[in-house]
């Protein structure tokens, strides 16, 4: 089994441990080590497993580690890995929930986290430290580029296309074709029918932009 650590100790990082533990159930894979996380005192005990240590202690660590990146916000999920990402000890492998559904026909790259009850179907392409939450369907042809956020019950139709550092909000619905702009964020329960640049906030039904961010 190889050594492994989940970065972020909140709600999602207990997550991500019960689907490693998942996982496990099925075929033994990981020993979990525990958490690393920049706002909890090392040795806290986190559902039965400690914090390791923040951000430097995986800069540094000089063993070979498998890392798994449980941080909501994609913006703050690219800061992490761009910190530790040129440290060769350290590897990033796909975790995916036994119960997803999805074909072979997917190009997956590296670091991404797909939890319970995702259906993928087929011709799908996935870039890098994407997580795709609970519940949700990813239709054929879609592209998710990399540190994309896909929260609960999401529907993303066929053909889709989310940039990088893109957020979809829980119970949100993308029809076929759509176009979305990197580092957008869709909000809770909207329907997307039609292209969104980048860089704003689109919420309703159908969604429109309601505010544009900062570009850095």
């Amino acid at each position: 089994m190889k050594n492994i650590v989940i970065i972020g100790a909140g709600g999602f990082g207990r997550e991500v441990q019960w689907l490693l533990e998942r996982m496990n159930e099925k075929e033994e894979q990981w020993n979990l080590l525990g958490y690393s996380d920049d706002g909890v005192a090392v040795g806290t005990i986190v559902d039965g497993l400690p914090v390791l240590g923040n951000i430097t202690y995986l800069i540094e660590t000089k063993e070979p580690l498998a890392v798994v990146c449980a941080v909501g916000s994609s913006k703050t999920r690219k800061k992490i890995i761009d910190k530790i990402i040129d440290n060769e000890n350290l590897e990033f492998p796909n975790v995916i929930d036994p119960s997803v559904q999805m074909s072979e026909r997917i190009c997956m790259g590296k670091g991404n986290i797909i939890c319970a009850g995702n259906i993928m179907t087929v011709d799908i392409e996935i870039g890098d430290f994407n997580i795709i939450n609970l519940d949700c369907t990813v239709g054929h042809d879609a592209v998710l580029h990399s540190y994309v956020t896909v929260y609960p019950s999401v529907n993303i139709s066929g053909c889709v296309e989310a940039g990088d550092e893109t957020e979809l909000g829980t119970g949100s619905h993308i029809i076929q074709g759509i176009h979305i702009g990197e580092k957008t964020i869709i909000g809770a329960g909207s329907v997307v029918i039609r292209d969104m640049p980048s860089d704003c906030t689109a919420v309703g039904n159908p969604a429109k932009p309601i505010k544009f961010h900062d570009a850095k």
